[in-house]
C-alpha cells in the first residue's frame, strides 16, 4: 500500500508500507525504518517498527515506534484532515502541528512555529479540535494505541518485512 501525505503547501512525500488491518475508516499500516532517525530528541535505531494508525473520522493519525524487541519507543500524532483510505493507497493531508508522546511521559507540540500565518478558519478549528483530542487524555489514548498495536503484532512477525 502506498502512503500519500499531502503537506498545506502542497507537497506531497509517498511511501511504501505495508497494510495490517483496516477498512474504509481506519487503516493501519507497518513501515519499517531502513535506518536510524532522530525525531524531535527521540533516538530511532535501525529497524524501528512503525504501526501507523489512521481514521477518517479522527483529526489526527499516529505512529507507534517500536524497537526491534517491540518495546515502546514513543507515539507521533500528525494533525490531519482529508483522510482517505482505499484498497491500494491511504491518502492524508499535514495539517503541520504535531504531538511528540514518550513512555518516559514526554508530551510536545511540536510545529506550532511553522504554520502559516494565515489558516482557513475551518482547518484553525480543525487543528484545535485534533489538539484537544489528544491533550485532552494522552495516557488513555496511547494505551488505545499501544493495545491496537500490540494485537497486530501477530499479524506483523508472519509477514515479510517491508
Amino acid at each position: 500500500m502506498i502512503e500519500i501525505k499531502r503537506t498545506l503547501a502542497g507537497g506531497e512525500k509517498r511511501f511504501d508500507c505495508r497494510r495490517l488491518a483496516g477498512d474504509a475508516s481506519h487503516a493501519v499500516l507497518l513501515w519499517i525504518a531502513p535506518g536510524p532517525m532522530h525525531v524531535h530528541g527521540v533516538d530511532l535505531p535501525s529497524g524501528t517498527i512503525s504501526f501507523g494508525h489512521f481514521w477518517t473520522d479522527r483529526h489526527y493519525n499516529v505512529y507507534h515506534w517500536l524497537d526491534t524487541a517491540h518495546r515502546t519507543l514513543g507515539f507521533y500524532f500528525n494533525l490531519a484532515d482529508r483522510t482517505r483510505i482505499s484498497s491500494e493507497t491511504l491518502e492524508w493531508r499535514d495539517l503541520v502541528i504535531d504531538v511528540l508522546a514518550t513512555p518516559a511521559g514526554r508530551l510536545d507540540i511540536l510545529d506550532e512555529d511553522e504554520l502559516p500565518d494565515v489558516v482557513d478558519p475551518e482547518v484553525g478549528a480543525h487543528i484545535a479540535d485534533g489538539k484537544a483530542a489528544i491533550l485532552g487524555a494522552p495516557a488513555e489514548l496511547m494505551a488505545e494505541i499501544e493495545a491496537a498495536s500490540r494485537a497486530l503484532s501477530p499479524v506483523f512477525d508472519e509477514a515479510d518485512p517491508v
